[in-house]
Protein backbone atom coordinates (compact mmCIF):
# COMPACT_ATOMS: atom_id res chain seq x y z
CA UNK A 1 0.00 0.00 0.00
CA UNK A 2 0.87 3.66 -0.55
CA UNK A 3 0.42 6.95 -0.16
CA UNK A 4 -0.44 10.15 -2.51
CA UNK A 5 -0.15 13.73 -1.34
CA UNK A 6 -4.34 15.51 -1.13
CA UNK A 7 -4.72 18.98 -2.76
CA UNK A 8 -4.63 19.68 1.15
CA UNK A 9 -1.14 19.45 0.86
CA UNK A 10 0.10 20.83 -2.45
CA UNK A 11 1.21 23.80 -0.83
CA UNK A 12 3.41 22.77 1.65
CA UNK A 13 4.95 20.35 -1.00
CA UNK A 14 5.76 23.74 -3.18
CA UNK A 15 8.46 24.49 -1.96
CA UNK A 16 9.79 21.05 -2.86
CA UNK A 17 9.37 20.94 -6.23
CA UNK A 18 11.15 24.32 -6.86
CA UNK A 19 13.54 23.16 -5.32
CA UNK A 20 13.86 19.90 -7.00
CA UNK A 21 13.01 22.09 -10.46
CA UNK A 22 16.03 24.08 -9.79
CA UNK A 23 18.88 21.93 -8.58
CA UNK A 24 17.54 18.22 -9.52
CA UNK A 25 15.68 19.29 -13.22
CA UNK A 26 17.57 16.10 -14.89
CA UNK A 27 16.04 13.72 -12.61
CA UNK A 28 12.45 15.26 -14.61
CA UNK A 29 13.84 14.41 -17.99
CA UNK A 30 12.93 11.15 -19.58
CA UNK A 31 15.07 8.56 -18.85
CA UNK A 32 18.00 8.24 -21.10
CA UNK A 33 18.93 12.03 -20.29
CA UNK A 34 21.80 12.82 -18.08
CA UNK A 35 20.73 12.04 -14.19
CA UNK A 36 21.38 13.32 -11.19
CA UNK A 37 25.10 13.09 -10.51
CA UNK A 38 24.88 11.88 -7.29
CA UNK A 39 24.08 8.20 -7.53
CA UNK A 40 21.07 6.88 -5.87
CA UNK A 41 21.95 4.58 -2.97
CA UNK A 42 21.42 1.00 -2.91
CA UNK A 43 20.58 -2.07 -0.88
CA UNK A 44 21.26 -6.02 -1.54
CA UNK A 45 18.51 -8.13 -1.78
CA UNK A 46 19.21 -10.96 1.36
CA UNK A 47 18.00 -13.62 -0.87
CA UNK A 48 20.48 -13.08 -4.12
CA UNK A 49 22.60 -9.74 -3.36
CA UNK A 50 20.50 -7.95 -6.47
CA UNK A 51 20.92 -4.38 -5.54
CA UNK A 52 17.91 -2.76 -5.70
CA UNK A 53 17.59 1.25 -5.24
CA UNK A 54 16.02 2.27 -1.80
CA UNK A 55 13.15 4.78 -3.18
CA UNK A 56 10.63 3.51 -5.62
CA UNK A 57 7.13 3.77 -6.41
CA UNK A 58 3.66 2.93 -5.11
CA UNK A 59 0.84 3.33 -7.02
CA UNK A 60 -2.40 2.28 -4.65
CA UNK A 61 -5.14 5.19 -4.85
CA UNK A 62 -3.28 6.86 -7.37
CA UNK A 63 -4.50 5.19 -10.80
CA UNK A 64 -7.58 4.47 -9.94
CA UNK A 65 -9.45 5.25 -13.71
CA UNK A 66 -7.29 3.98 -17.17
CA UNK A 67 -7.84 7.48 -18.42
CA UNK A 68 -5.46 9.90 -20.49
CA UNK A 69 -4.73 12.12 -17.02
CA UNK A 70 -3.86 8.97 -15.03
CA UNK A 71 -1.61 7.93 -18.25
CA UNK A 72 0.09 11.25 -18.46
CA UNK A 73 0.77 11.05 -15.01
CA UNK A 74 1.57 7.92 -14.77
CA UNK A 75 4.58 8.48 -17.66
CA UNK A 76 5.64 11.65 -16.38
CA UNK A 77 6.78 9.56 -13.00
CA UNK A 78 7.93 7.21 -14.07
CA UNK A 79 10.33 8.92 -16.16
CA UNK A 80 11.05 11.33 -12.86
CA UNK A 81 11.68 7.63 -11.19
CA UNK A 82 14.28 5.95 -13.73
CA UNK A 83 15.94 9.84 -15.05
CA UNK A 84 16.73 10.21 -11.17
CA UNK A 85 18.30 6.62 -10.91
CA UNK A 86 14.89 4.60 -9.58
CA UNK A 87 13.83 1.12 -11.14
CA UNK A 88 10.69 -0.21 -8.06
CA UNK A 89 7.21 -0.06 -9.32
CA UNK A 90 4.71 -1.61 -6.65
CA UNK A 91 1.22 -1.92 -7.79
CA UNK A 92 -1.26 -4.60 -6.95
CA UNK A 93 -4.64 -6.70 -8.76
CA UNK A 94 -6.88 -4.37 -6.04
CA UNK A 95 -5.42 -1.06 -6.91
CA UNK A 96 -7.82 0.15 -9.20
CA UNK A 97 -6.76 0.50 -12.77
CA UNK A 98 -3.29 1.01 -11.71
CA UNK A 99 -1.39 -2.87 -13.60
CA UNK A 100 -3.80 -1.71 -16.80
CA UNK A 101 -2.44 2.31 -16.61
CA UNK A 102 1.18 0.76 -16.37
CA UNK A 103 0.61 -1.34 -19.17
CA UNK A 104 -0.46 1.38 -20.93
CA UNK A 105 2.42 3.57 -20.59
CA UNK A 106 5.58 1.47 -20.01
CA UNK A 107 6.92 0.43 -23.33
CA UNK A 108 9.32 -2.58 -23.85
CA UNK A 109 12.40 -0.46 -23.61
CA UNK A 110 10.99 1.26 -20.01
CA UNK A 111 10.33 -2.13 -18.89
CA UNK A 112 14.11 -3.76 -19.16
CA UNK A 113 14.69 -1.06 -16.99
CA UNK A 114 11.75 -1.46 -14.18
CA UNK A 115 11.77 -3.96 -10.98
CA UNK A 116 7.88 -4.03 -11.68
CA UNK A 117 5.99 -5.51 -8.48
CA UNK A 118 2.55 -6.25 -8.17
CA UNK A 119 0.25 -8.38 -5.78
CA UNK A 120 -2.43 -10.96 -5.86
CA UNK A 121 -5.29 -11.56 -3.17
CA UNK A 122 -4.89 -15.27 -3.58
CA UNK A 123 -2.63 -17.98 -5.05
CA UNK A 124 -5.06 -17.95 -7.86
CA UNK A 125 -3.70 -18.57 -11.30
CA UNK A 126 -6.78 -16.58 -12.89
CA UNK A 127 -5.99 -13.60 -11.02
CA UNK A 128 -2.51 -14.02 -12.00
CA UNK A 129 -3.22 -14.16 -15.65
CA UNK A 130 -5.38 -11.10 -15.44
CA UNK A 131 -2.65 -9.15 -13.67
CA UNK A 132 0.29 -10.14 -16.51
CA UNK A 133 -2.64 -9.33 -18.86
CA UNK A 134 -2.93 -5.62 -17.60
CA UNK A 135 0.93 -4.87 -17.18
CA UNK A 136 1.51 -6.27 -20.81
CA UNK A 137 4.33 -8.42 -19.10
CA UNK A 138 4.88 -12.43 -19.47
CA UNK A 139 7.28 -12.17 -16.70
CA UNK A 140 7.35 -9.82 -13.31
CA UNK A 141 10.27 -9.04 -10.91
CA UNK A 142 8.43 -9.45 -7.44
CA UNK A 143 5.21 -11.50 -6.64
CA UNK A 144 3.55 -10.88 -3.53
CA UNK A 145 0.99 -12.11 -1.98
CA UNK A 146 -1.22 -9.77 -0.51
CA UNK A 147 -2.73 -8.99 2.98
CA UNK A 148 -1.93 -12.49 4.25
CA UNK A 149 -3.77 -12.92 7.45
CA UNK A 150 -3.68 -16.90 7.64
CA UNK A 151 -0.50 -18.04 9.73
CA UNK A 152 -0.49 -20.95 7.91
CA UNK A 153 -0.86 -19.59 4.33
CA UNK A 154 1.53 -21.48 2.14
CA UNK A 155 3.34 -19.61 -0.24
CA UNK A 156 4.04 -23.30 -2.53
CA UNK A 157 1.93 -21.63 -5.73
CA UNK A 158 4.33 -18.66 -5.64
CA UNK A 159 7.60 -20.27 -5.50
CA UNK A 160 5.78 -23.36 -8.50
CA UNK A 161 5.35 -19.89 -10.72
CA UNK A 162 8.77 -18.50 -9.42
CA UNK A 163 10.47 -21.64 -10.63
CA UNK A 164 8.43 -21.82 -14.15
CA UNK A 165 10.16 -18.46 -14.40
CA UNK A 166 6.24 -16.07 -13.71
CA UNK A 167 8.12 -14.12 -11.44
CA UNK A 168 11.96 -13.71 -9.64
CA UNK A 169 10.84 -13.36 -6.02
CA UNK A 170 7.83 -13.95 -4.13
CA UNK A 171 6.94 -11.39 -1.07
CA UNK A 172 3.82 -11.23 1.73
CA UNK A 173 2.15 -8.13 2.72
CA UNK A 174 -0.01 -6.60 4.82
CA UNK A 175 -0.56 -2.93 6.44
CA UNK A 176 -2.97 -4.60 9.24
CA UNK A 177 -1.52 -4.43 12.30
CA UNK A 178 -4.04 -6.87 13.09
CA UNK A 179 -2.01 -9.41 10.89
CA UNK A 180 1.39 -9.20 12.20
CA UNK A 181 0.94 -12.19 14.25
CA UNK A 182 -0.24 -14.44 10.81
CA UNK A 183 2.67 -12.45 9.11
CA UNK A 184 5.35 -12.92 11.73
CA UNK A 185 4.47 -17.25 11.64
CA UNK A 186 4.38 -16.95 7.54
CA UNK A 187 7.71 -14.81 7.48
CA UNK A 188 9.40 -17.55 9.60
CA UNK A 189 8.48 -20.26 8.37
CA UNK A 190 8.02 -19.88 4.55
CA UNK A 191 11.17 -17.18 4.88
CA UNK A 192 9.85 -15.06 1.28
CA UNK A 193 12.48 -13.30 -1.00
CA UNK A 194 10.21 -9.95 0.32
CA UNK A 195 8.18 -8.77 3.22
CA UNK A 196 6.24 -5.46 2.39
CA UNK A 197 4.51 -4.16 5.23
CA UNK A 198 3.29 -0.24 6.94
CA UNK A 199 6.22 1.51 8.76
CA UNK A 200 6.41 5.22 9.22
CA UNK A 201 7.83 7.20 12.07
CA UNK A 202 5.04 7.36 13.83
CA UNK A 203 3.92 3.75 12.94
CA UNK A 204 6.97 1.75 13.99
CA UNK A 205 5.28 -1.46 15.35
CA UNK A 206 6.78 -3.34 12.76
CA UNK A 207 10.32 -2.18 13.34
CA UNK A 208 9.67 -3.89 17.02
CA UNK A 209 8.10 -6.98 15.67
CA UNK A 210 8.62 -7.89 11.95
CA UNK A 211 11.97 -6.05 10.85
CA UNK A 212 13.76 -8.22 13.33
CA UNK A 213 12.36 -11.31 12.12
CA UNK A 214 13.47 -10.09 8.33
CA UNK A 215 16.79 -9.84 9.26
CA UNK A 216 17.51 -12.75 10.68
CA UNK A 217 15.45 -15.08 7.79
CA UNK A 218 17.23 -12.44 5.15
CA UNK A 219 13.85 -11.44 3.55
CA UNK A 220 13.89 -7.76 2.01
CA UNK A 221 11.55 -5.45 3.40
CA UNK A 222 9.48 -2.75 1.35
CA UNK A 223 7.70 -0.31 3.45
CA UNK A 224 4.42 1.33 2.68
CA UNK A 225 2.70 4.17 4.18
CA UNK A 226 6.07 5.69 4.68
CA UNK A 227 4.23 8.83 5.46
CA UNK A 228 1.64 7.55 8.01
CA UNK A 229 -1.04 8.16 5.84
CA UNK A 230 -0.61 11.74 5.18
CA UNK A 231 -0.47 12.25 9.40
CA UNK A 232 3.20 12.88 9.32
CA UNK A 233 2.73 16.05 6.61
CA UNK A 234 -0.35 17.32 8.38
CA UNK A 235 2.23 17.22 11.69
CA UNK A 236 4.20 19.56 9.91
CA UNK A 237 2.16 21.77 8.18
CA UNK A 238 3.73 25.24 7.87
CA UNK A 239 7.08 24.16 10.08
CA UNK A 240 10.28 24.70 8.96
CA UNK A 241 12.64 21.64 8.53
CA UNK A 242 14.85 21.65 11.67
CA UNK A 243 18.38 22.60 11.03
CA UNK A 244 19.96 19.08 12.03
CA UNK A 245 18.28 17.50 9.31
CA UNK A 246 20.71 19.09 7.10
CA UNK A 247 23.10 16.32 9.19
CA UNK A 248 21.73 13.87 6.93
CA UNK A 249 21.08 15.89 3.74
CA UNK A 250 17.28 15.96 4.07
CA UNK A 251 15.90 19.19 2.04
CA UNK A 252 12.40 18.59 2.61
CA UNK A 253 9.99 17.19 5.02
CA UNK A 254 9.21 14.13 2.77
CA UNK A 255 13.15 13.13 2.84
CA UNK A 256 13.12 13.43 6.26
CA UNK A 257 10.45 11.09 6.88
CA UNK A 258 11.80 8.86 4.21
CA UNK A 259 15.19 8.91 5.50
CA UNK A 260 14.18 7.82 8.74
CA UNK A 261 13.41 4.70 7.36
CA UNK A 262 16.16 4.03 5.45
CA UNK A 263 18.47 4.66 8.17
CA UNK A 264 17.00 1.30 9.42
CA UNK A 265 19.22 -1.11 7.73
CA UNK A 266 16.52 -3.77 7.48
CA UNK A 267 14.96 -1.55 5.34
CA UNK A 268 15.50 -2.37 1.52
CA UNK A 269 13.65 0.23 0.36
CA UNK A 270 10.55 2.66 0.43
CA UNK A 271 7.62 3.37 -1.76
CA UNK A 272 5.87 6.27 -1.28
CA UNK A 273 3.12 6.67 -3.74
CA UNK A 274 3.05 9.86 -5.95
CA UNK A 275 1.30 11.07 -9.09
CA UNK A 276 3.58 14.25 -9.44
CA UNK A 277 6.91 13.63 -10.94
CA UNK A 278 8.73 16.87 -8.99
CA UNK A 279 7.44 14.85 -5.85
CA UNK A 280 8.94 11.96 -7.30
CA UNK A 281 12.03 13.77 -8.00
CA UNK A 282 12.14 14.90 -4.30
CA UNK A 283 11.42 11.41 -2.84
CA UNK A 284 14.66 10.16 -4.79
CA UNK A 285 16.52 12.47 -3.04
CA UNK A 286 16.29 10.56 0.25
CA UNK A 287 18.46 7.71 -1.15
CA UNK A 288 21.15 10.52 -1.98
CA UNK A 289 23.56 11.65 0.95
CA UNK A 290 23.98 10.39 4.35
CA UNK A 291 21.52 8.70 6.32
CA UNK A 292 20.55 8.92 10.13
CA UNK A 293 22.59 6.89 12.42
CA UNK A 294 20.71 5.44 15.54
CA UNK A 295 21.34 8.39 17.42
CA UNK A 296 19.87 10.88 15.16
CA UNK A 297 16.71 8.95 14.47
CA UNK A 298 16.15 8.81 18.35
CA UNK A 299 16.02 12.66 18.04
CA UNK A 300 13.84 12.26 15.01
CA UNK A 301 11.52 10.00 16.70
CA UNK A 302 11.53 12.69 19.91
CA UNK A 303 10.79 15.70 17.30
CA UNK A 304 7.56 14.01 15.47
CA UNK A 305 6.60 12.62 19.22
CA UNK A 306 6.86 16.45 20.58
CA UNK A 307 4.53 17.97 17.41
Amino acid sequence: MTERMPGDFAASRRDVARLALSIGAAALLPAGASAQATPLLTRAIPSTGEALPMVGLGTAALYNRDDDNSRRAASEVLQALLAGGGTLVDTASTYGDAEAVLGAVVTPTLRDKLFVATKLEAPDAAELKRSLARLKVARLDLLQLHNVRDPRQSLDQFRRWKHDGVCRYVGITSTFKGDYAALEAVLGREKPDFLQVDYSADNREAEKRLLPLAAEVKTAVLTALPFGRNRLFRAVRGKPLPDWAAEFDATSWGQFFLKFLLGNPAVTAVIPGTGNAAHMADNLGAARGRLPDAAQRRRMVEFIEAL
